[in-house]
């Protein structure tokens, strides 16, 4: 048998041939900070004494009809004064935020730890569709 002979050498198109060996390099894992769990805890601890204090407001607005009807009254004629000492005659002791909208009231308690404002609890309250 023959040989047979090809009468061009084969092209090789570039991006086909060597490739050479390029290690792949991870990413190294980032650095945080130590952990201190303290600062979490005391905000835990106030987020407690908040949620206690918010049973206390929600309780009396449940269940005394007087105390309810008097909140919603001097909200709609926004003396907010007015219903900041009805919040307070509770017995809340921590900072409270109020605000009215003609649907609700709304609430925000808040707390501080080591005199950093850490933590924030807000109540919607709705008194019409």
């Amino acid at each position: 048998m023959y040989p047979i002979y090809y009468p061009y050498v084969p092209y090789y198109q570039s991006g086909y041939g060597y490739l050479p060996y390029v290690p792949t390099r991870y990413p190294e894992e980032p650095s945080y900070p130590p952990v201190d769990s303290a600062m979490f805890s005391d905000s835990a601890a106030a987020m407690e004494k908040l949620l206690d204090e918010a049973s206390l407001v929600l309780h009396r607005l449940a269940e005394s009809k007087t105390f309810a009807h008097d909140v919603m009254a001097a909200a709609q004629v926004n003396d907010m004064e007015k219903v900041d000492a009805l919040l307070k005659s509770t017995g809340i002791h921590s900072g409270v935020q109020t605000k009215v909208n003609p649907d609700g009231l709304n609430l925000q308690l808040s707390s501080e730890v080591e005199g950093i404002d850490c933590c924030h609890l807000t109540i919607a309250l709705r008194w019409r569709l």
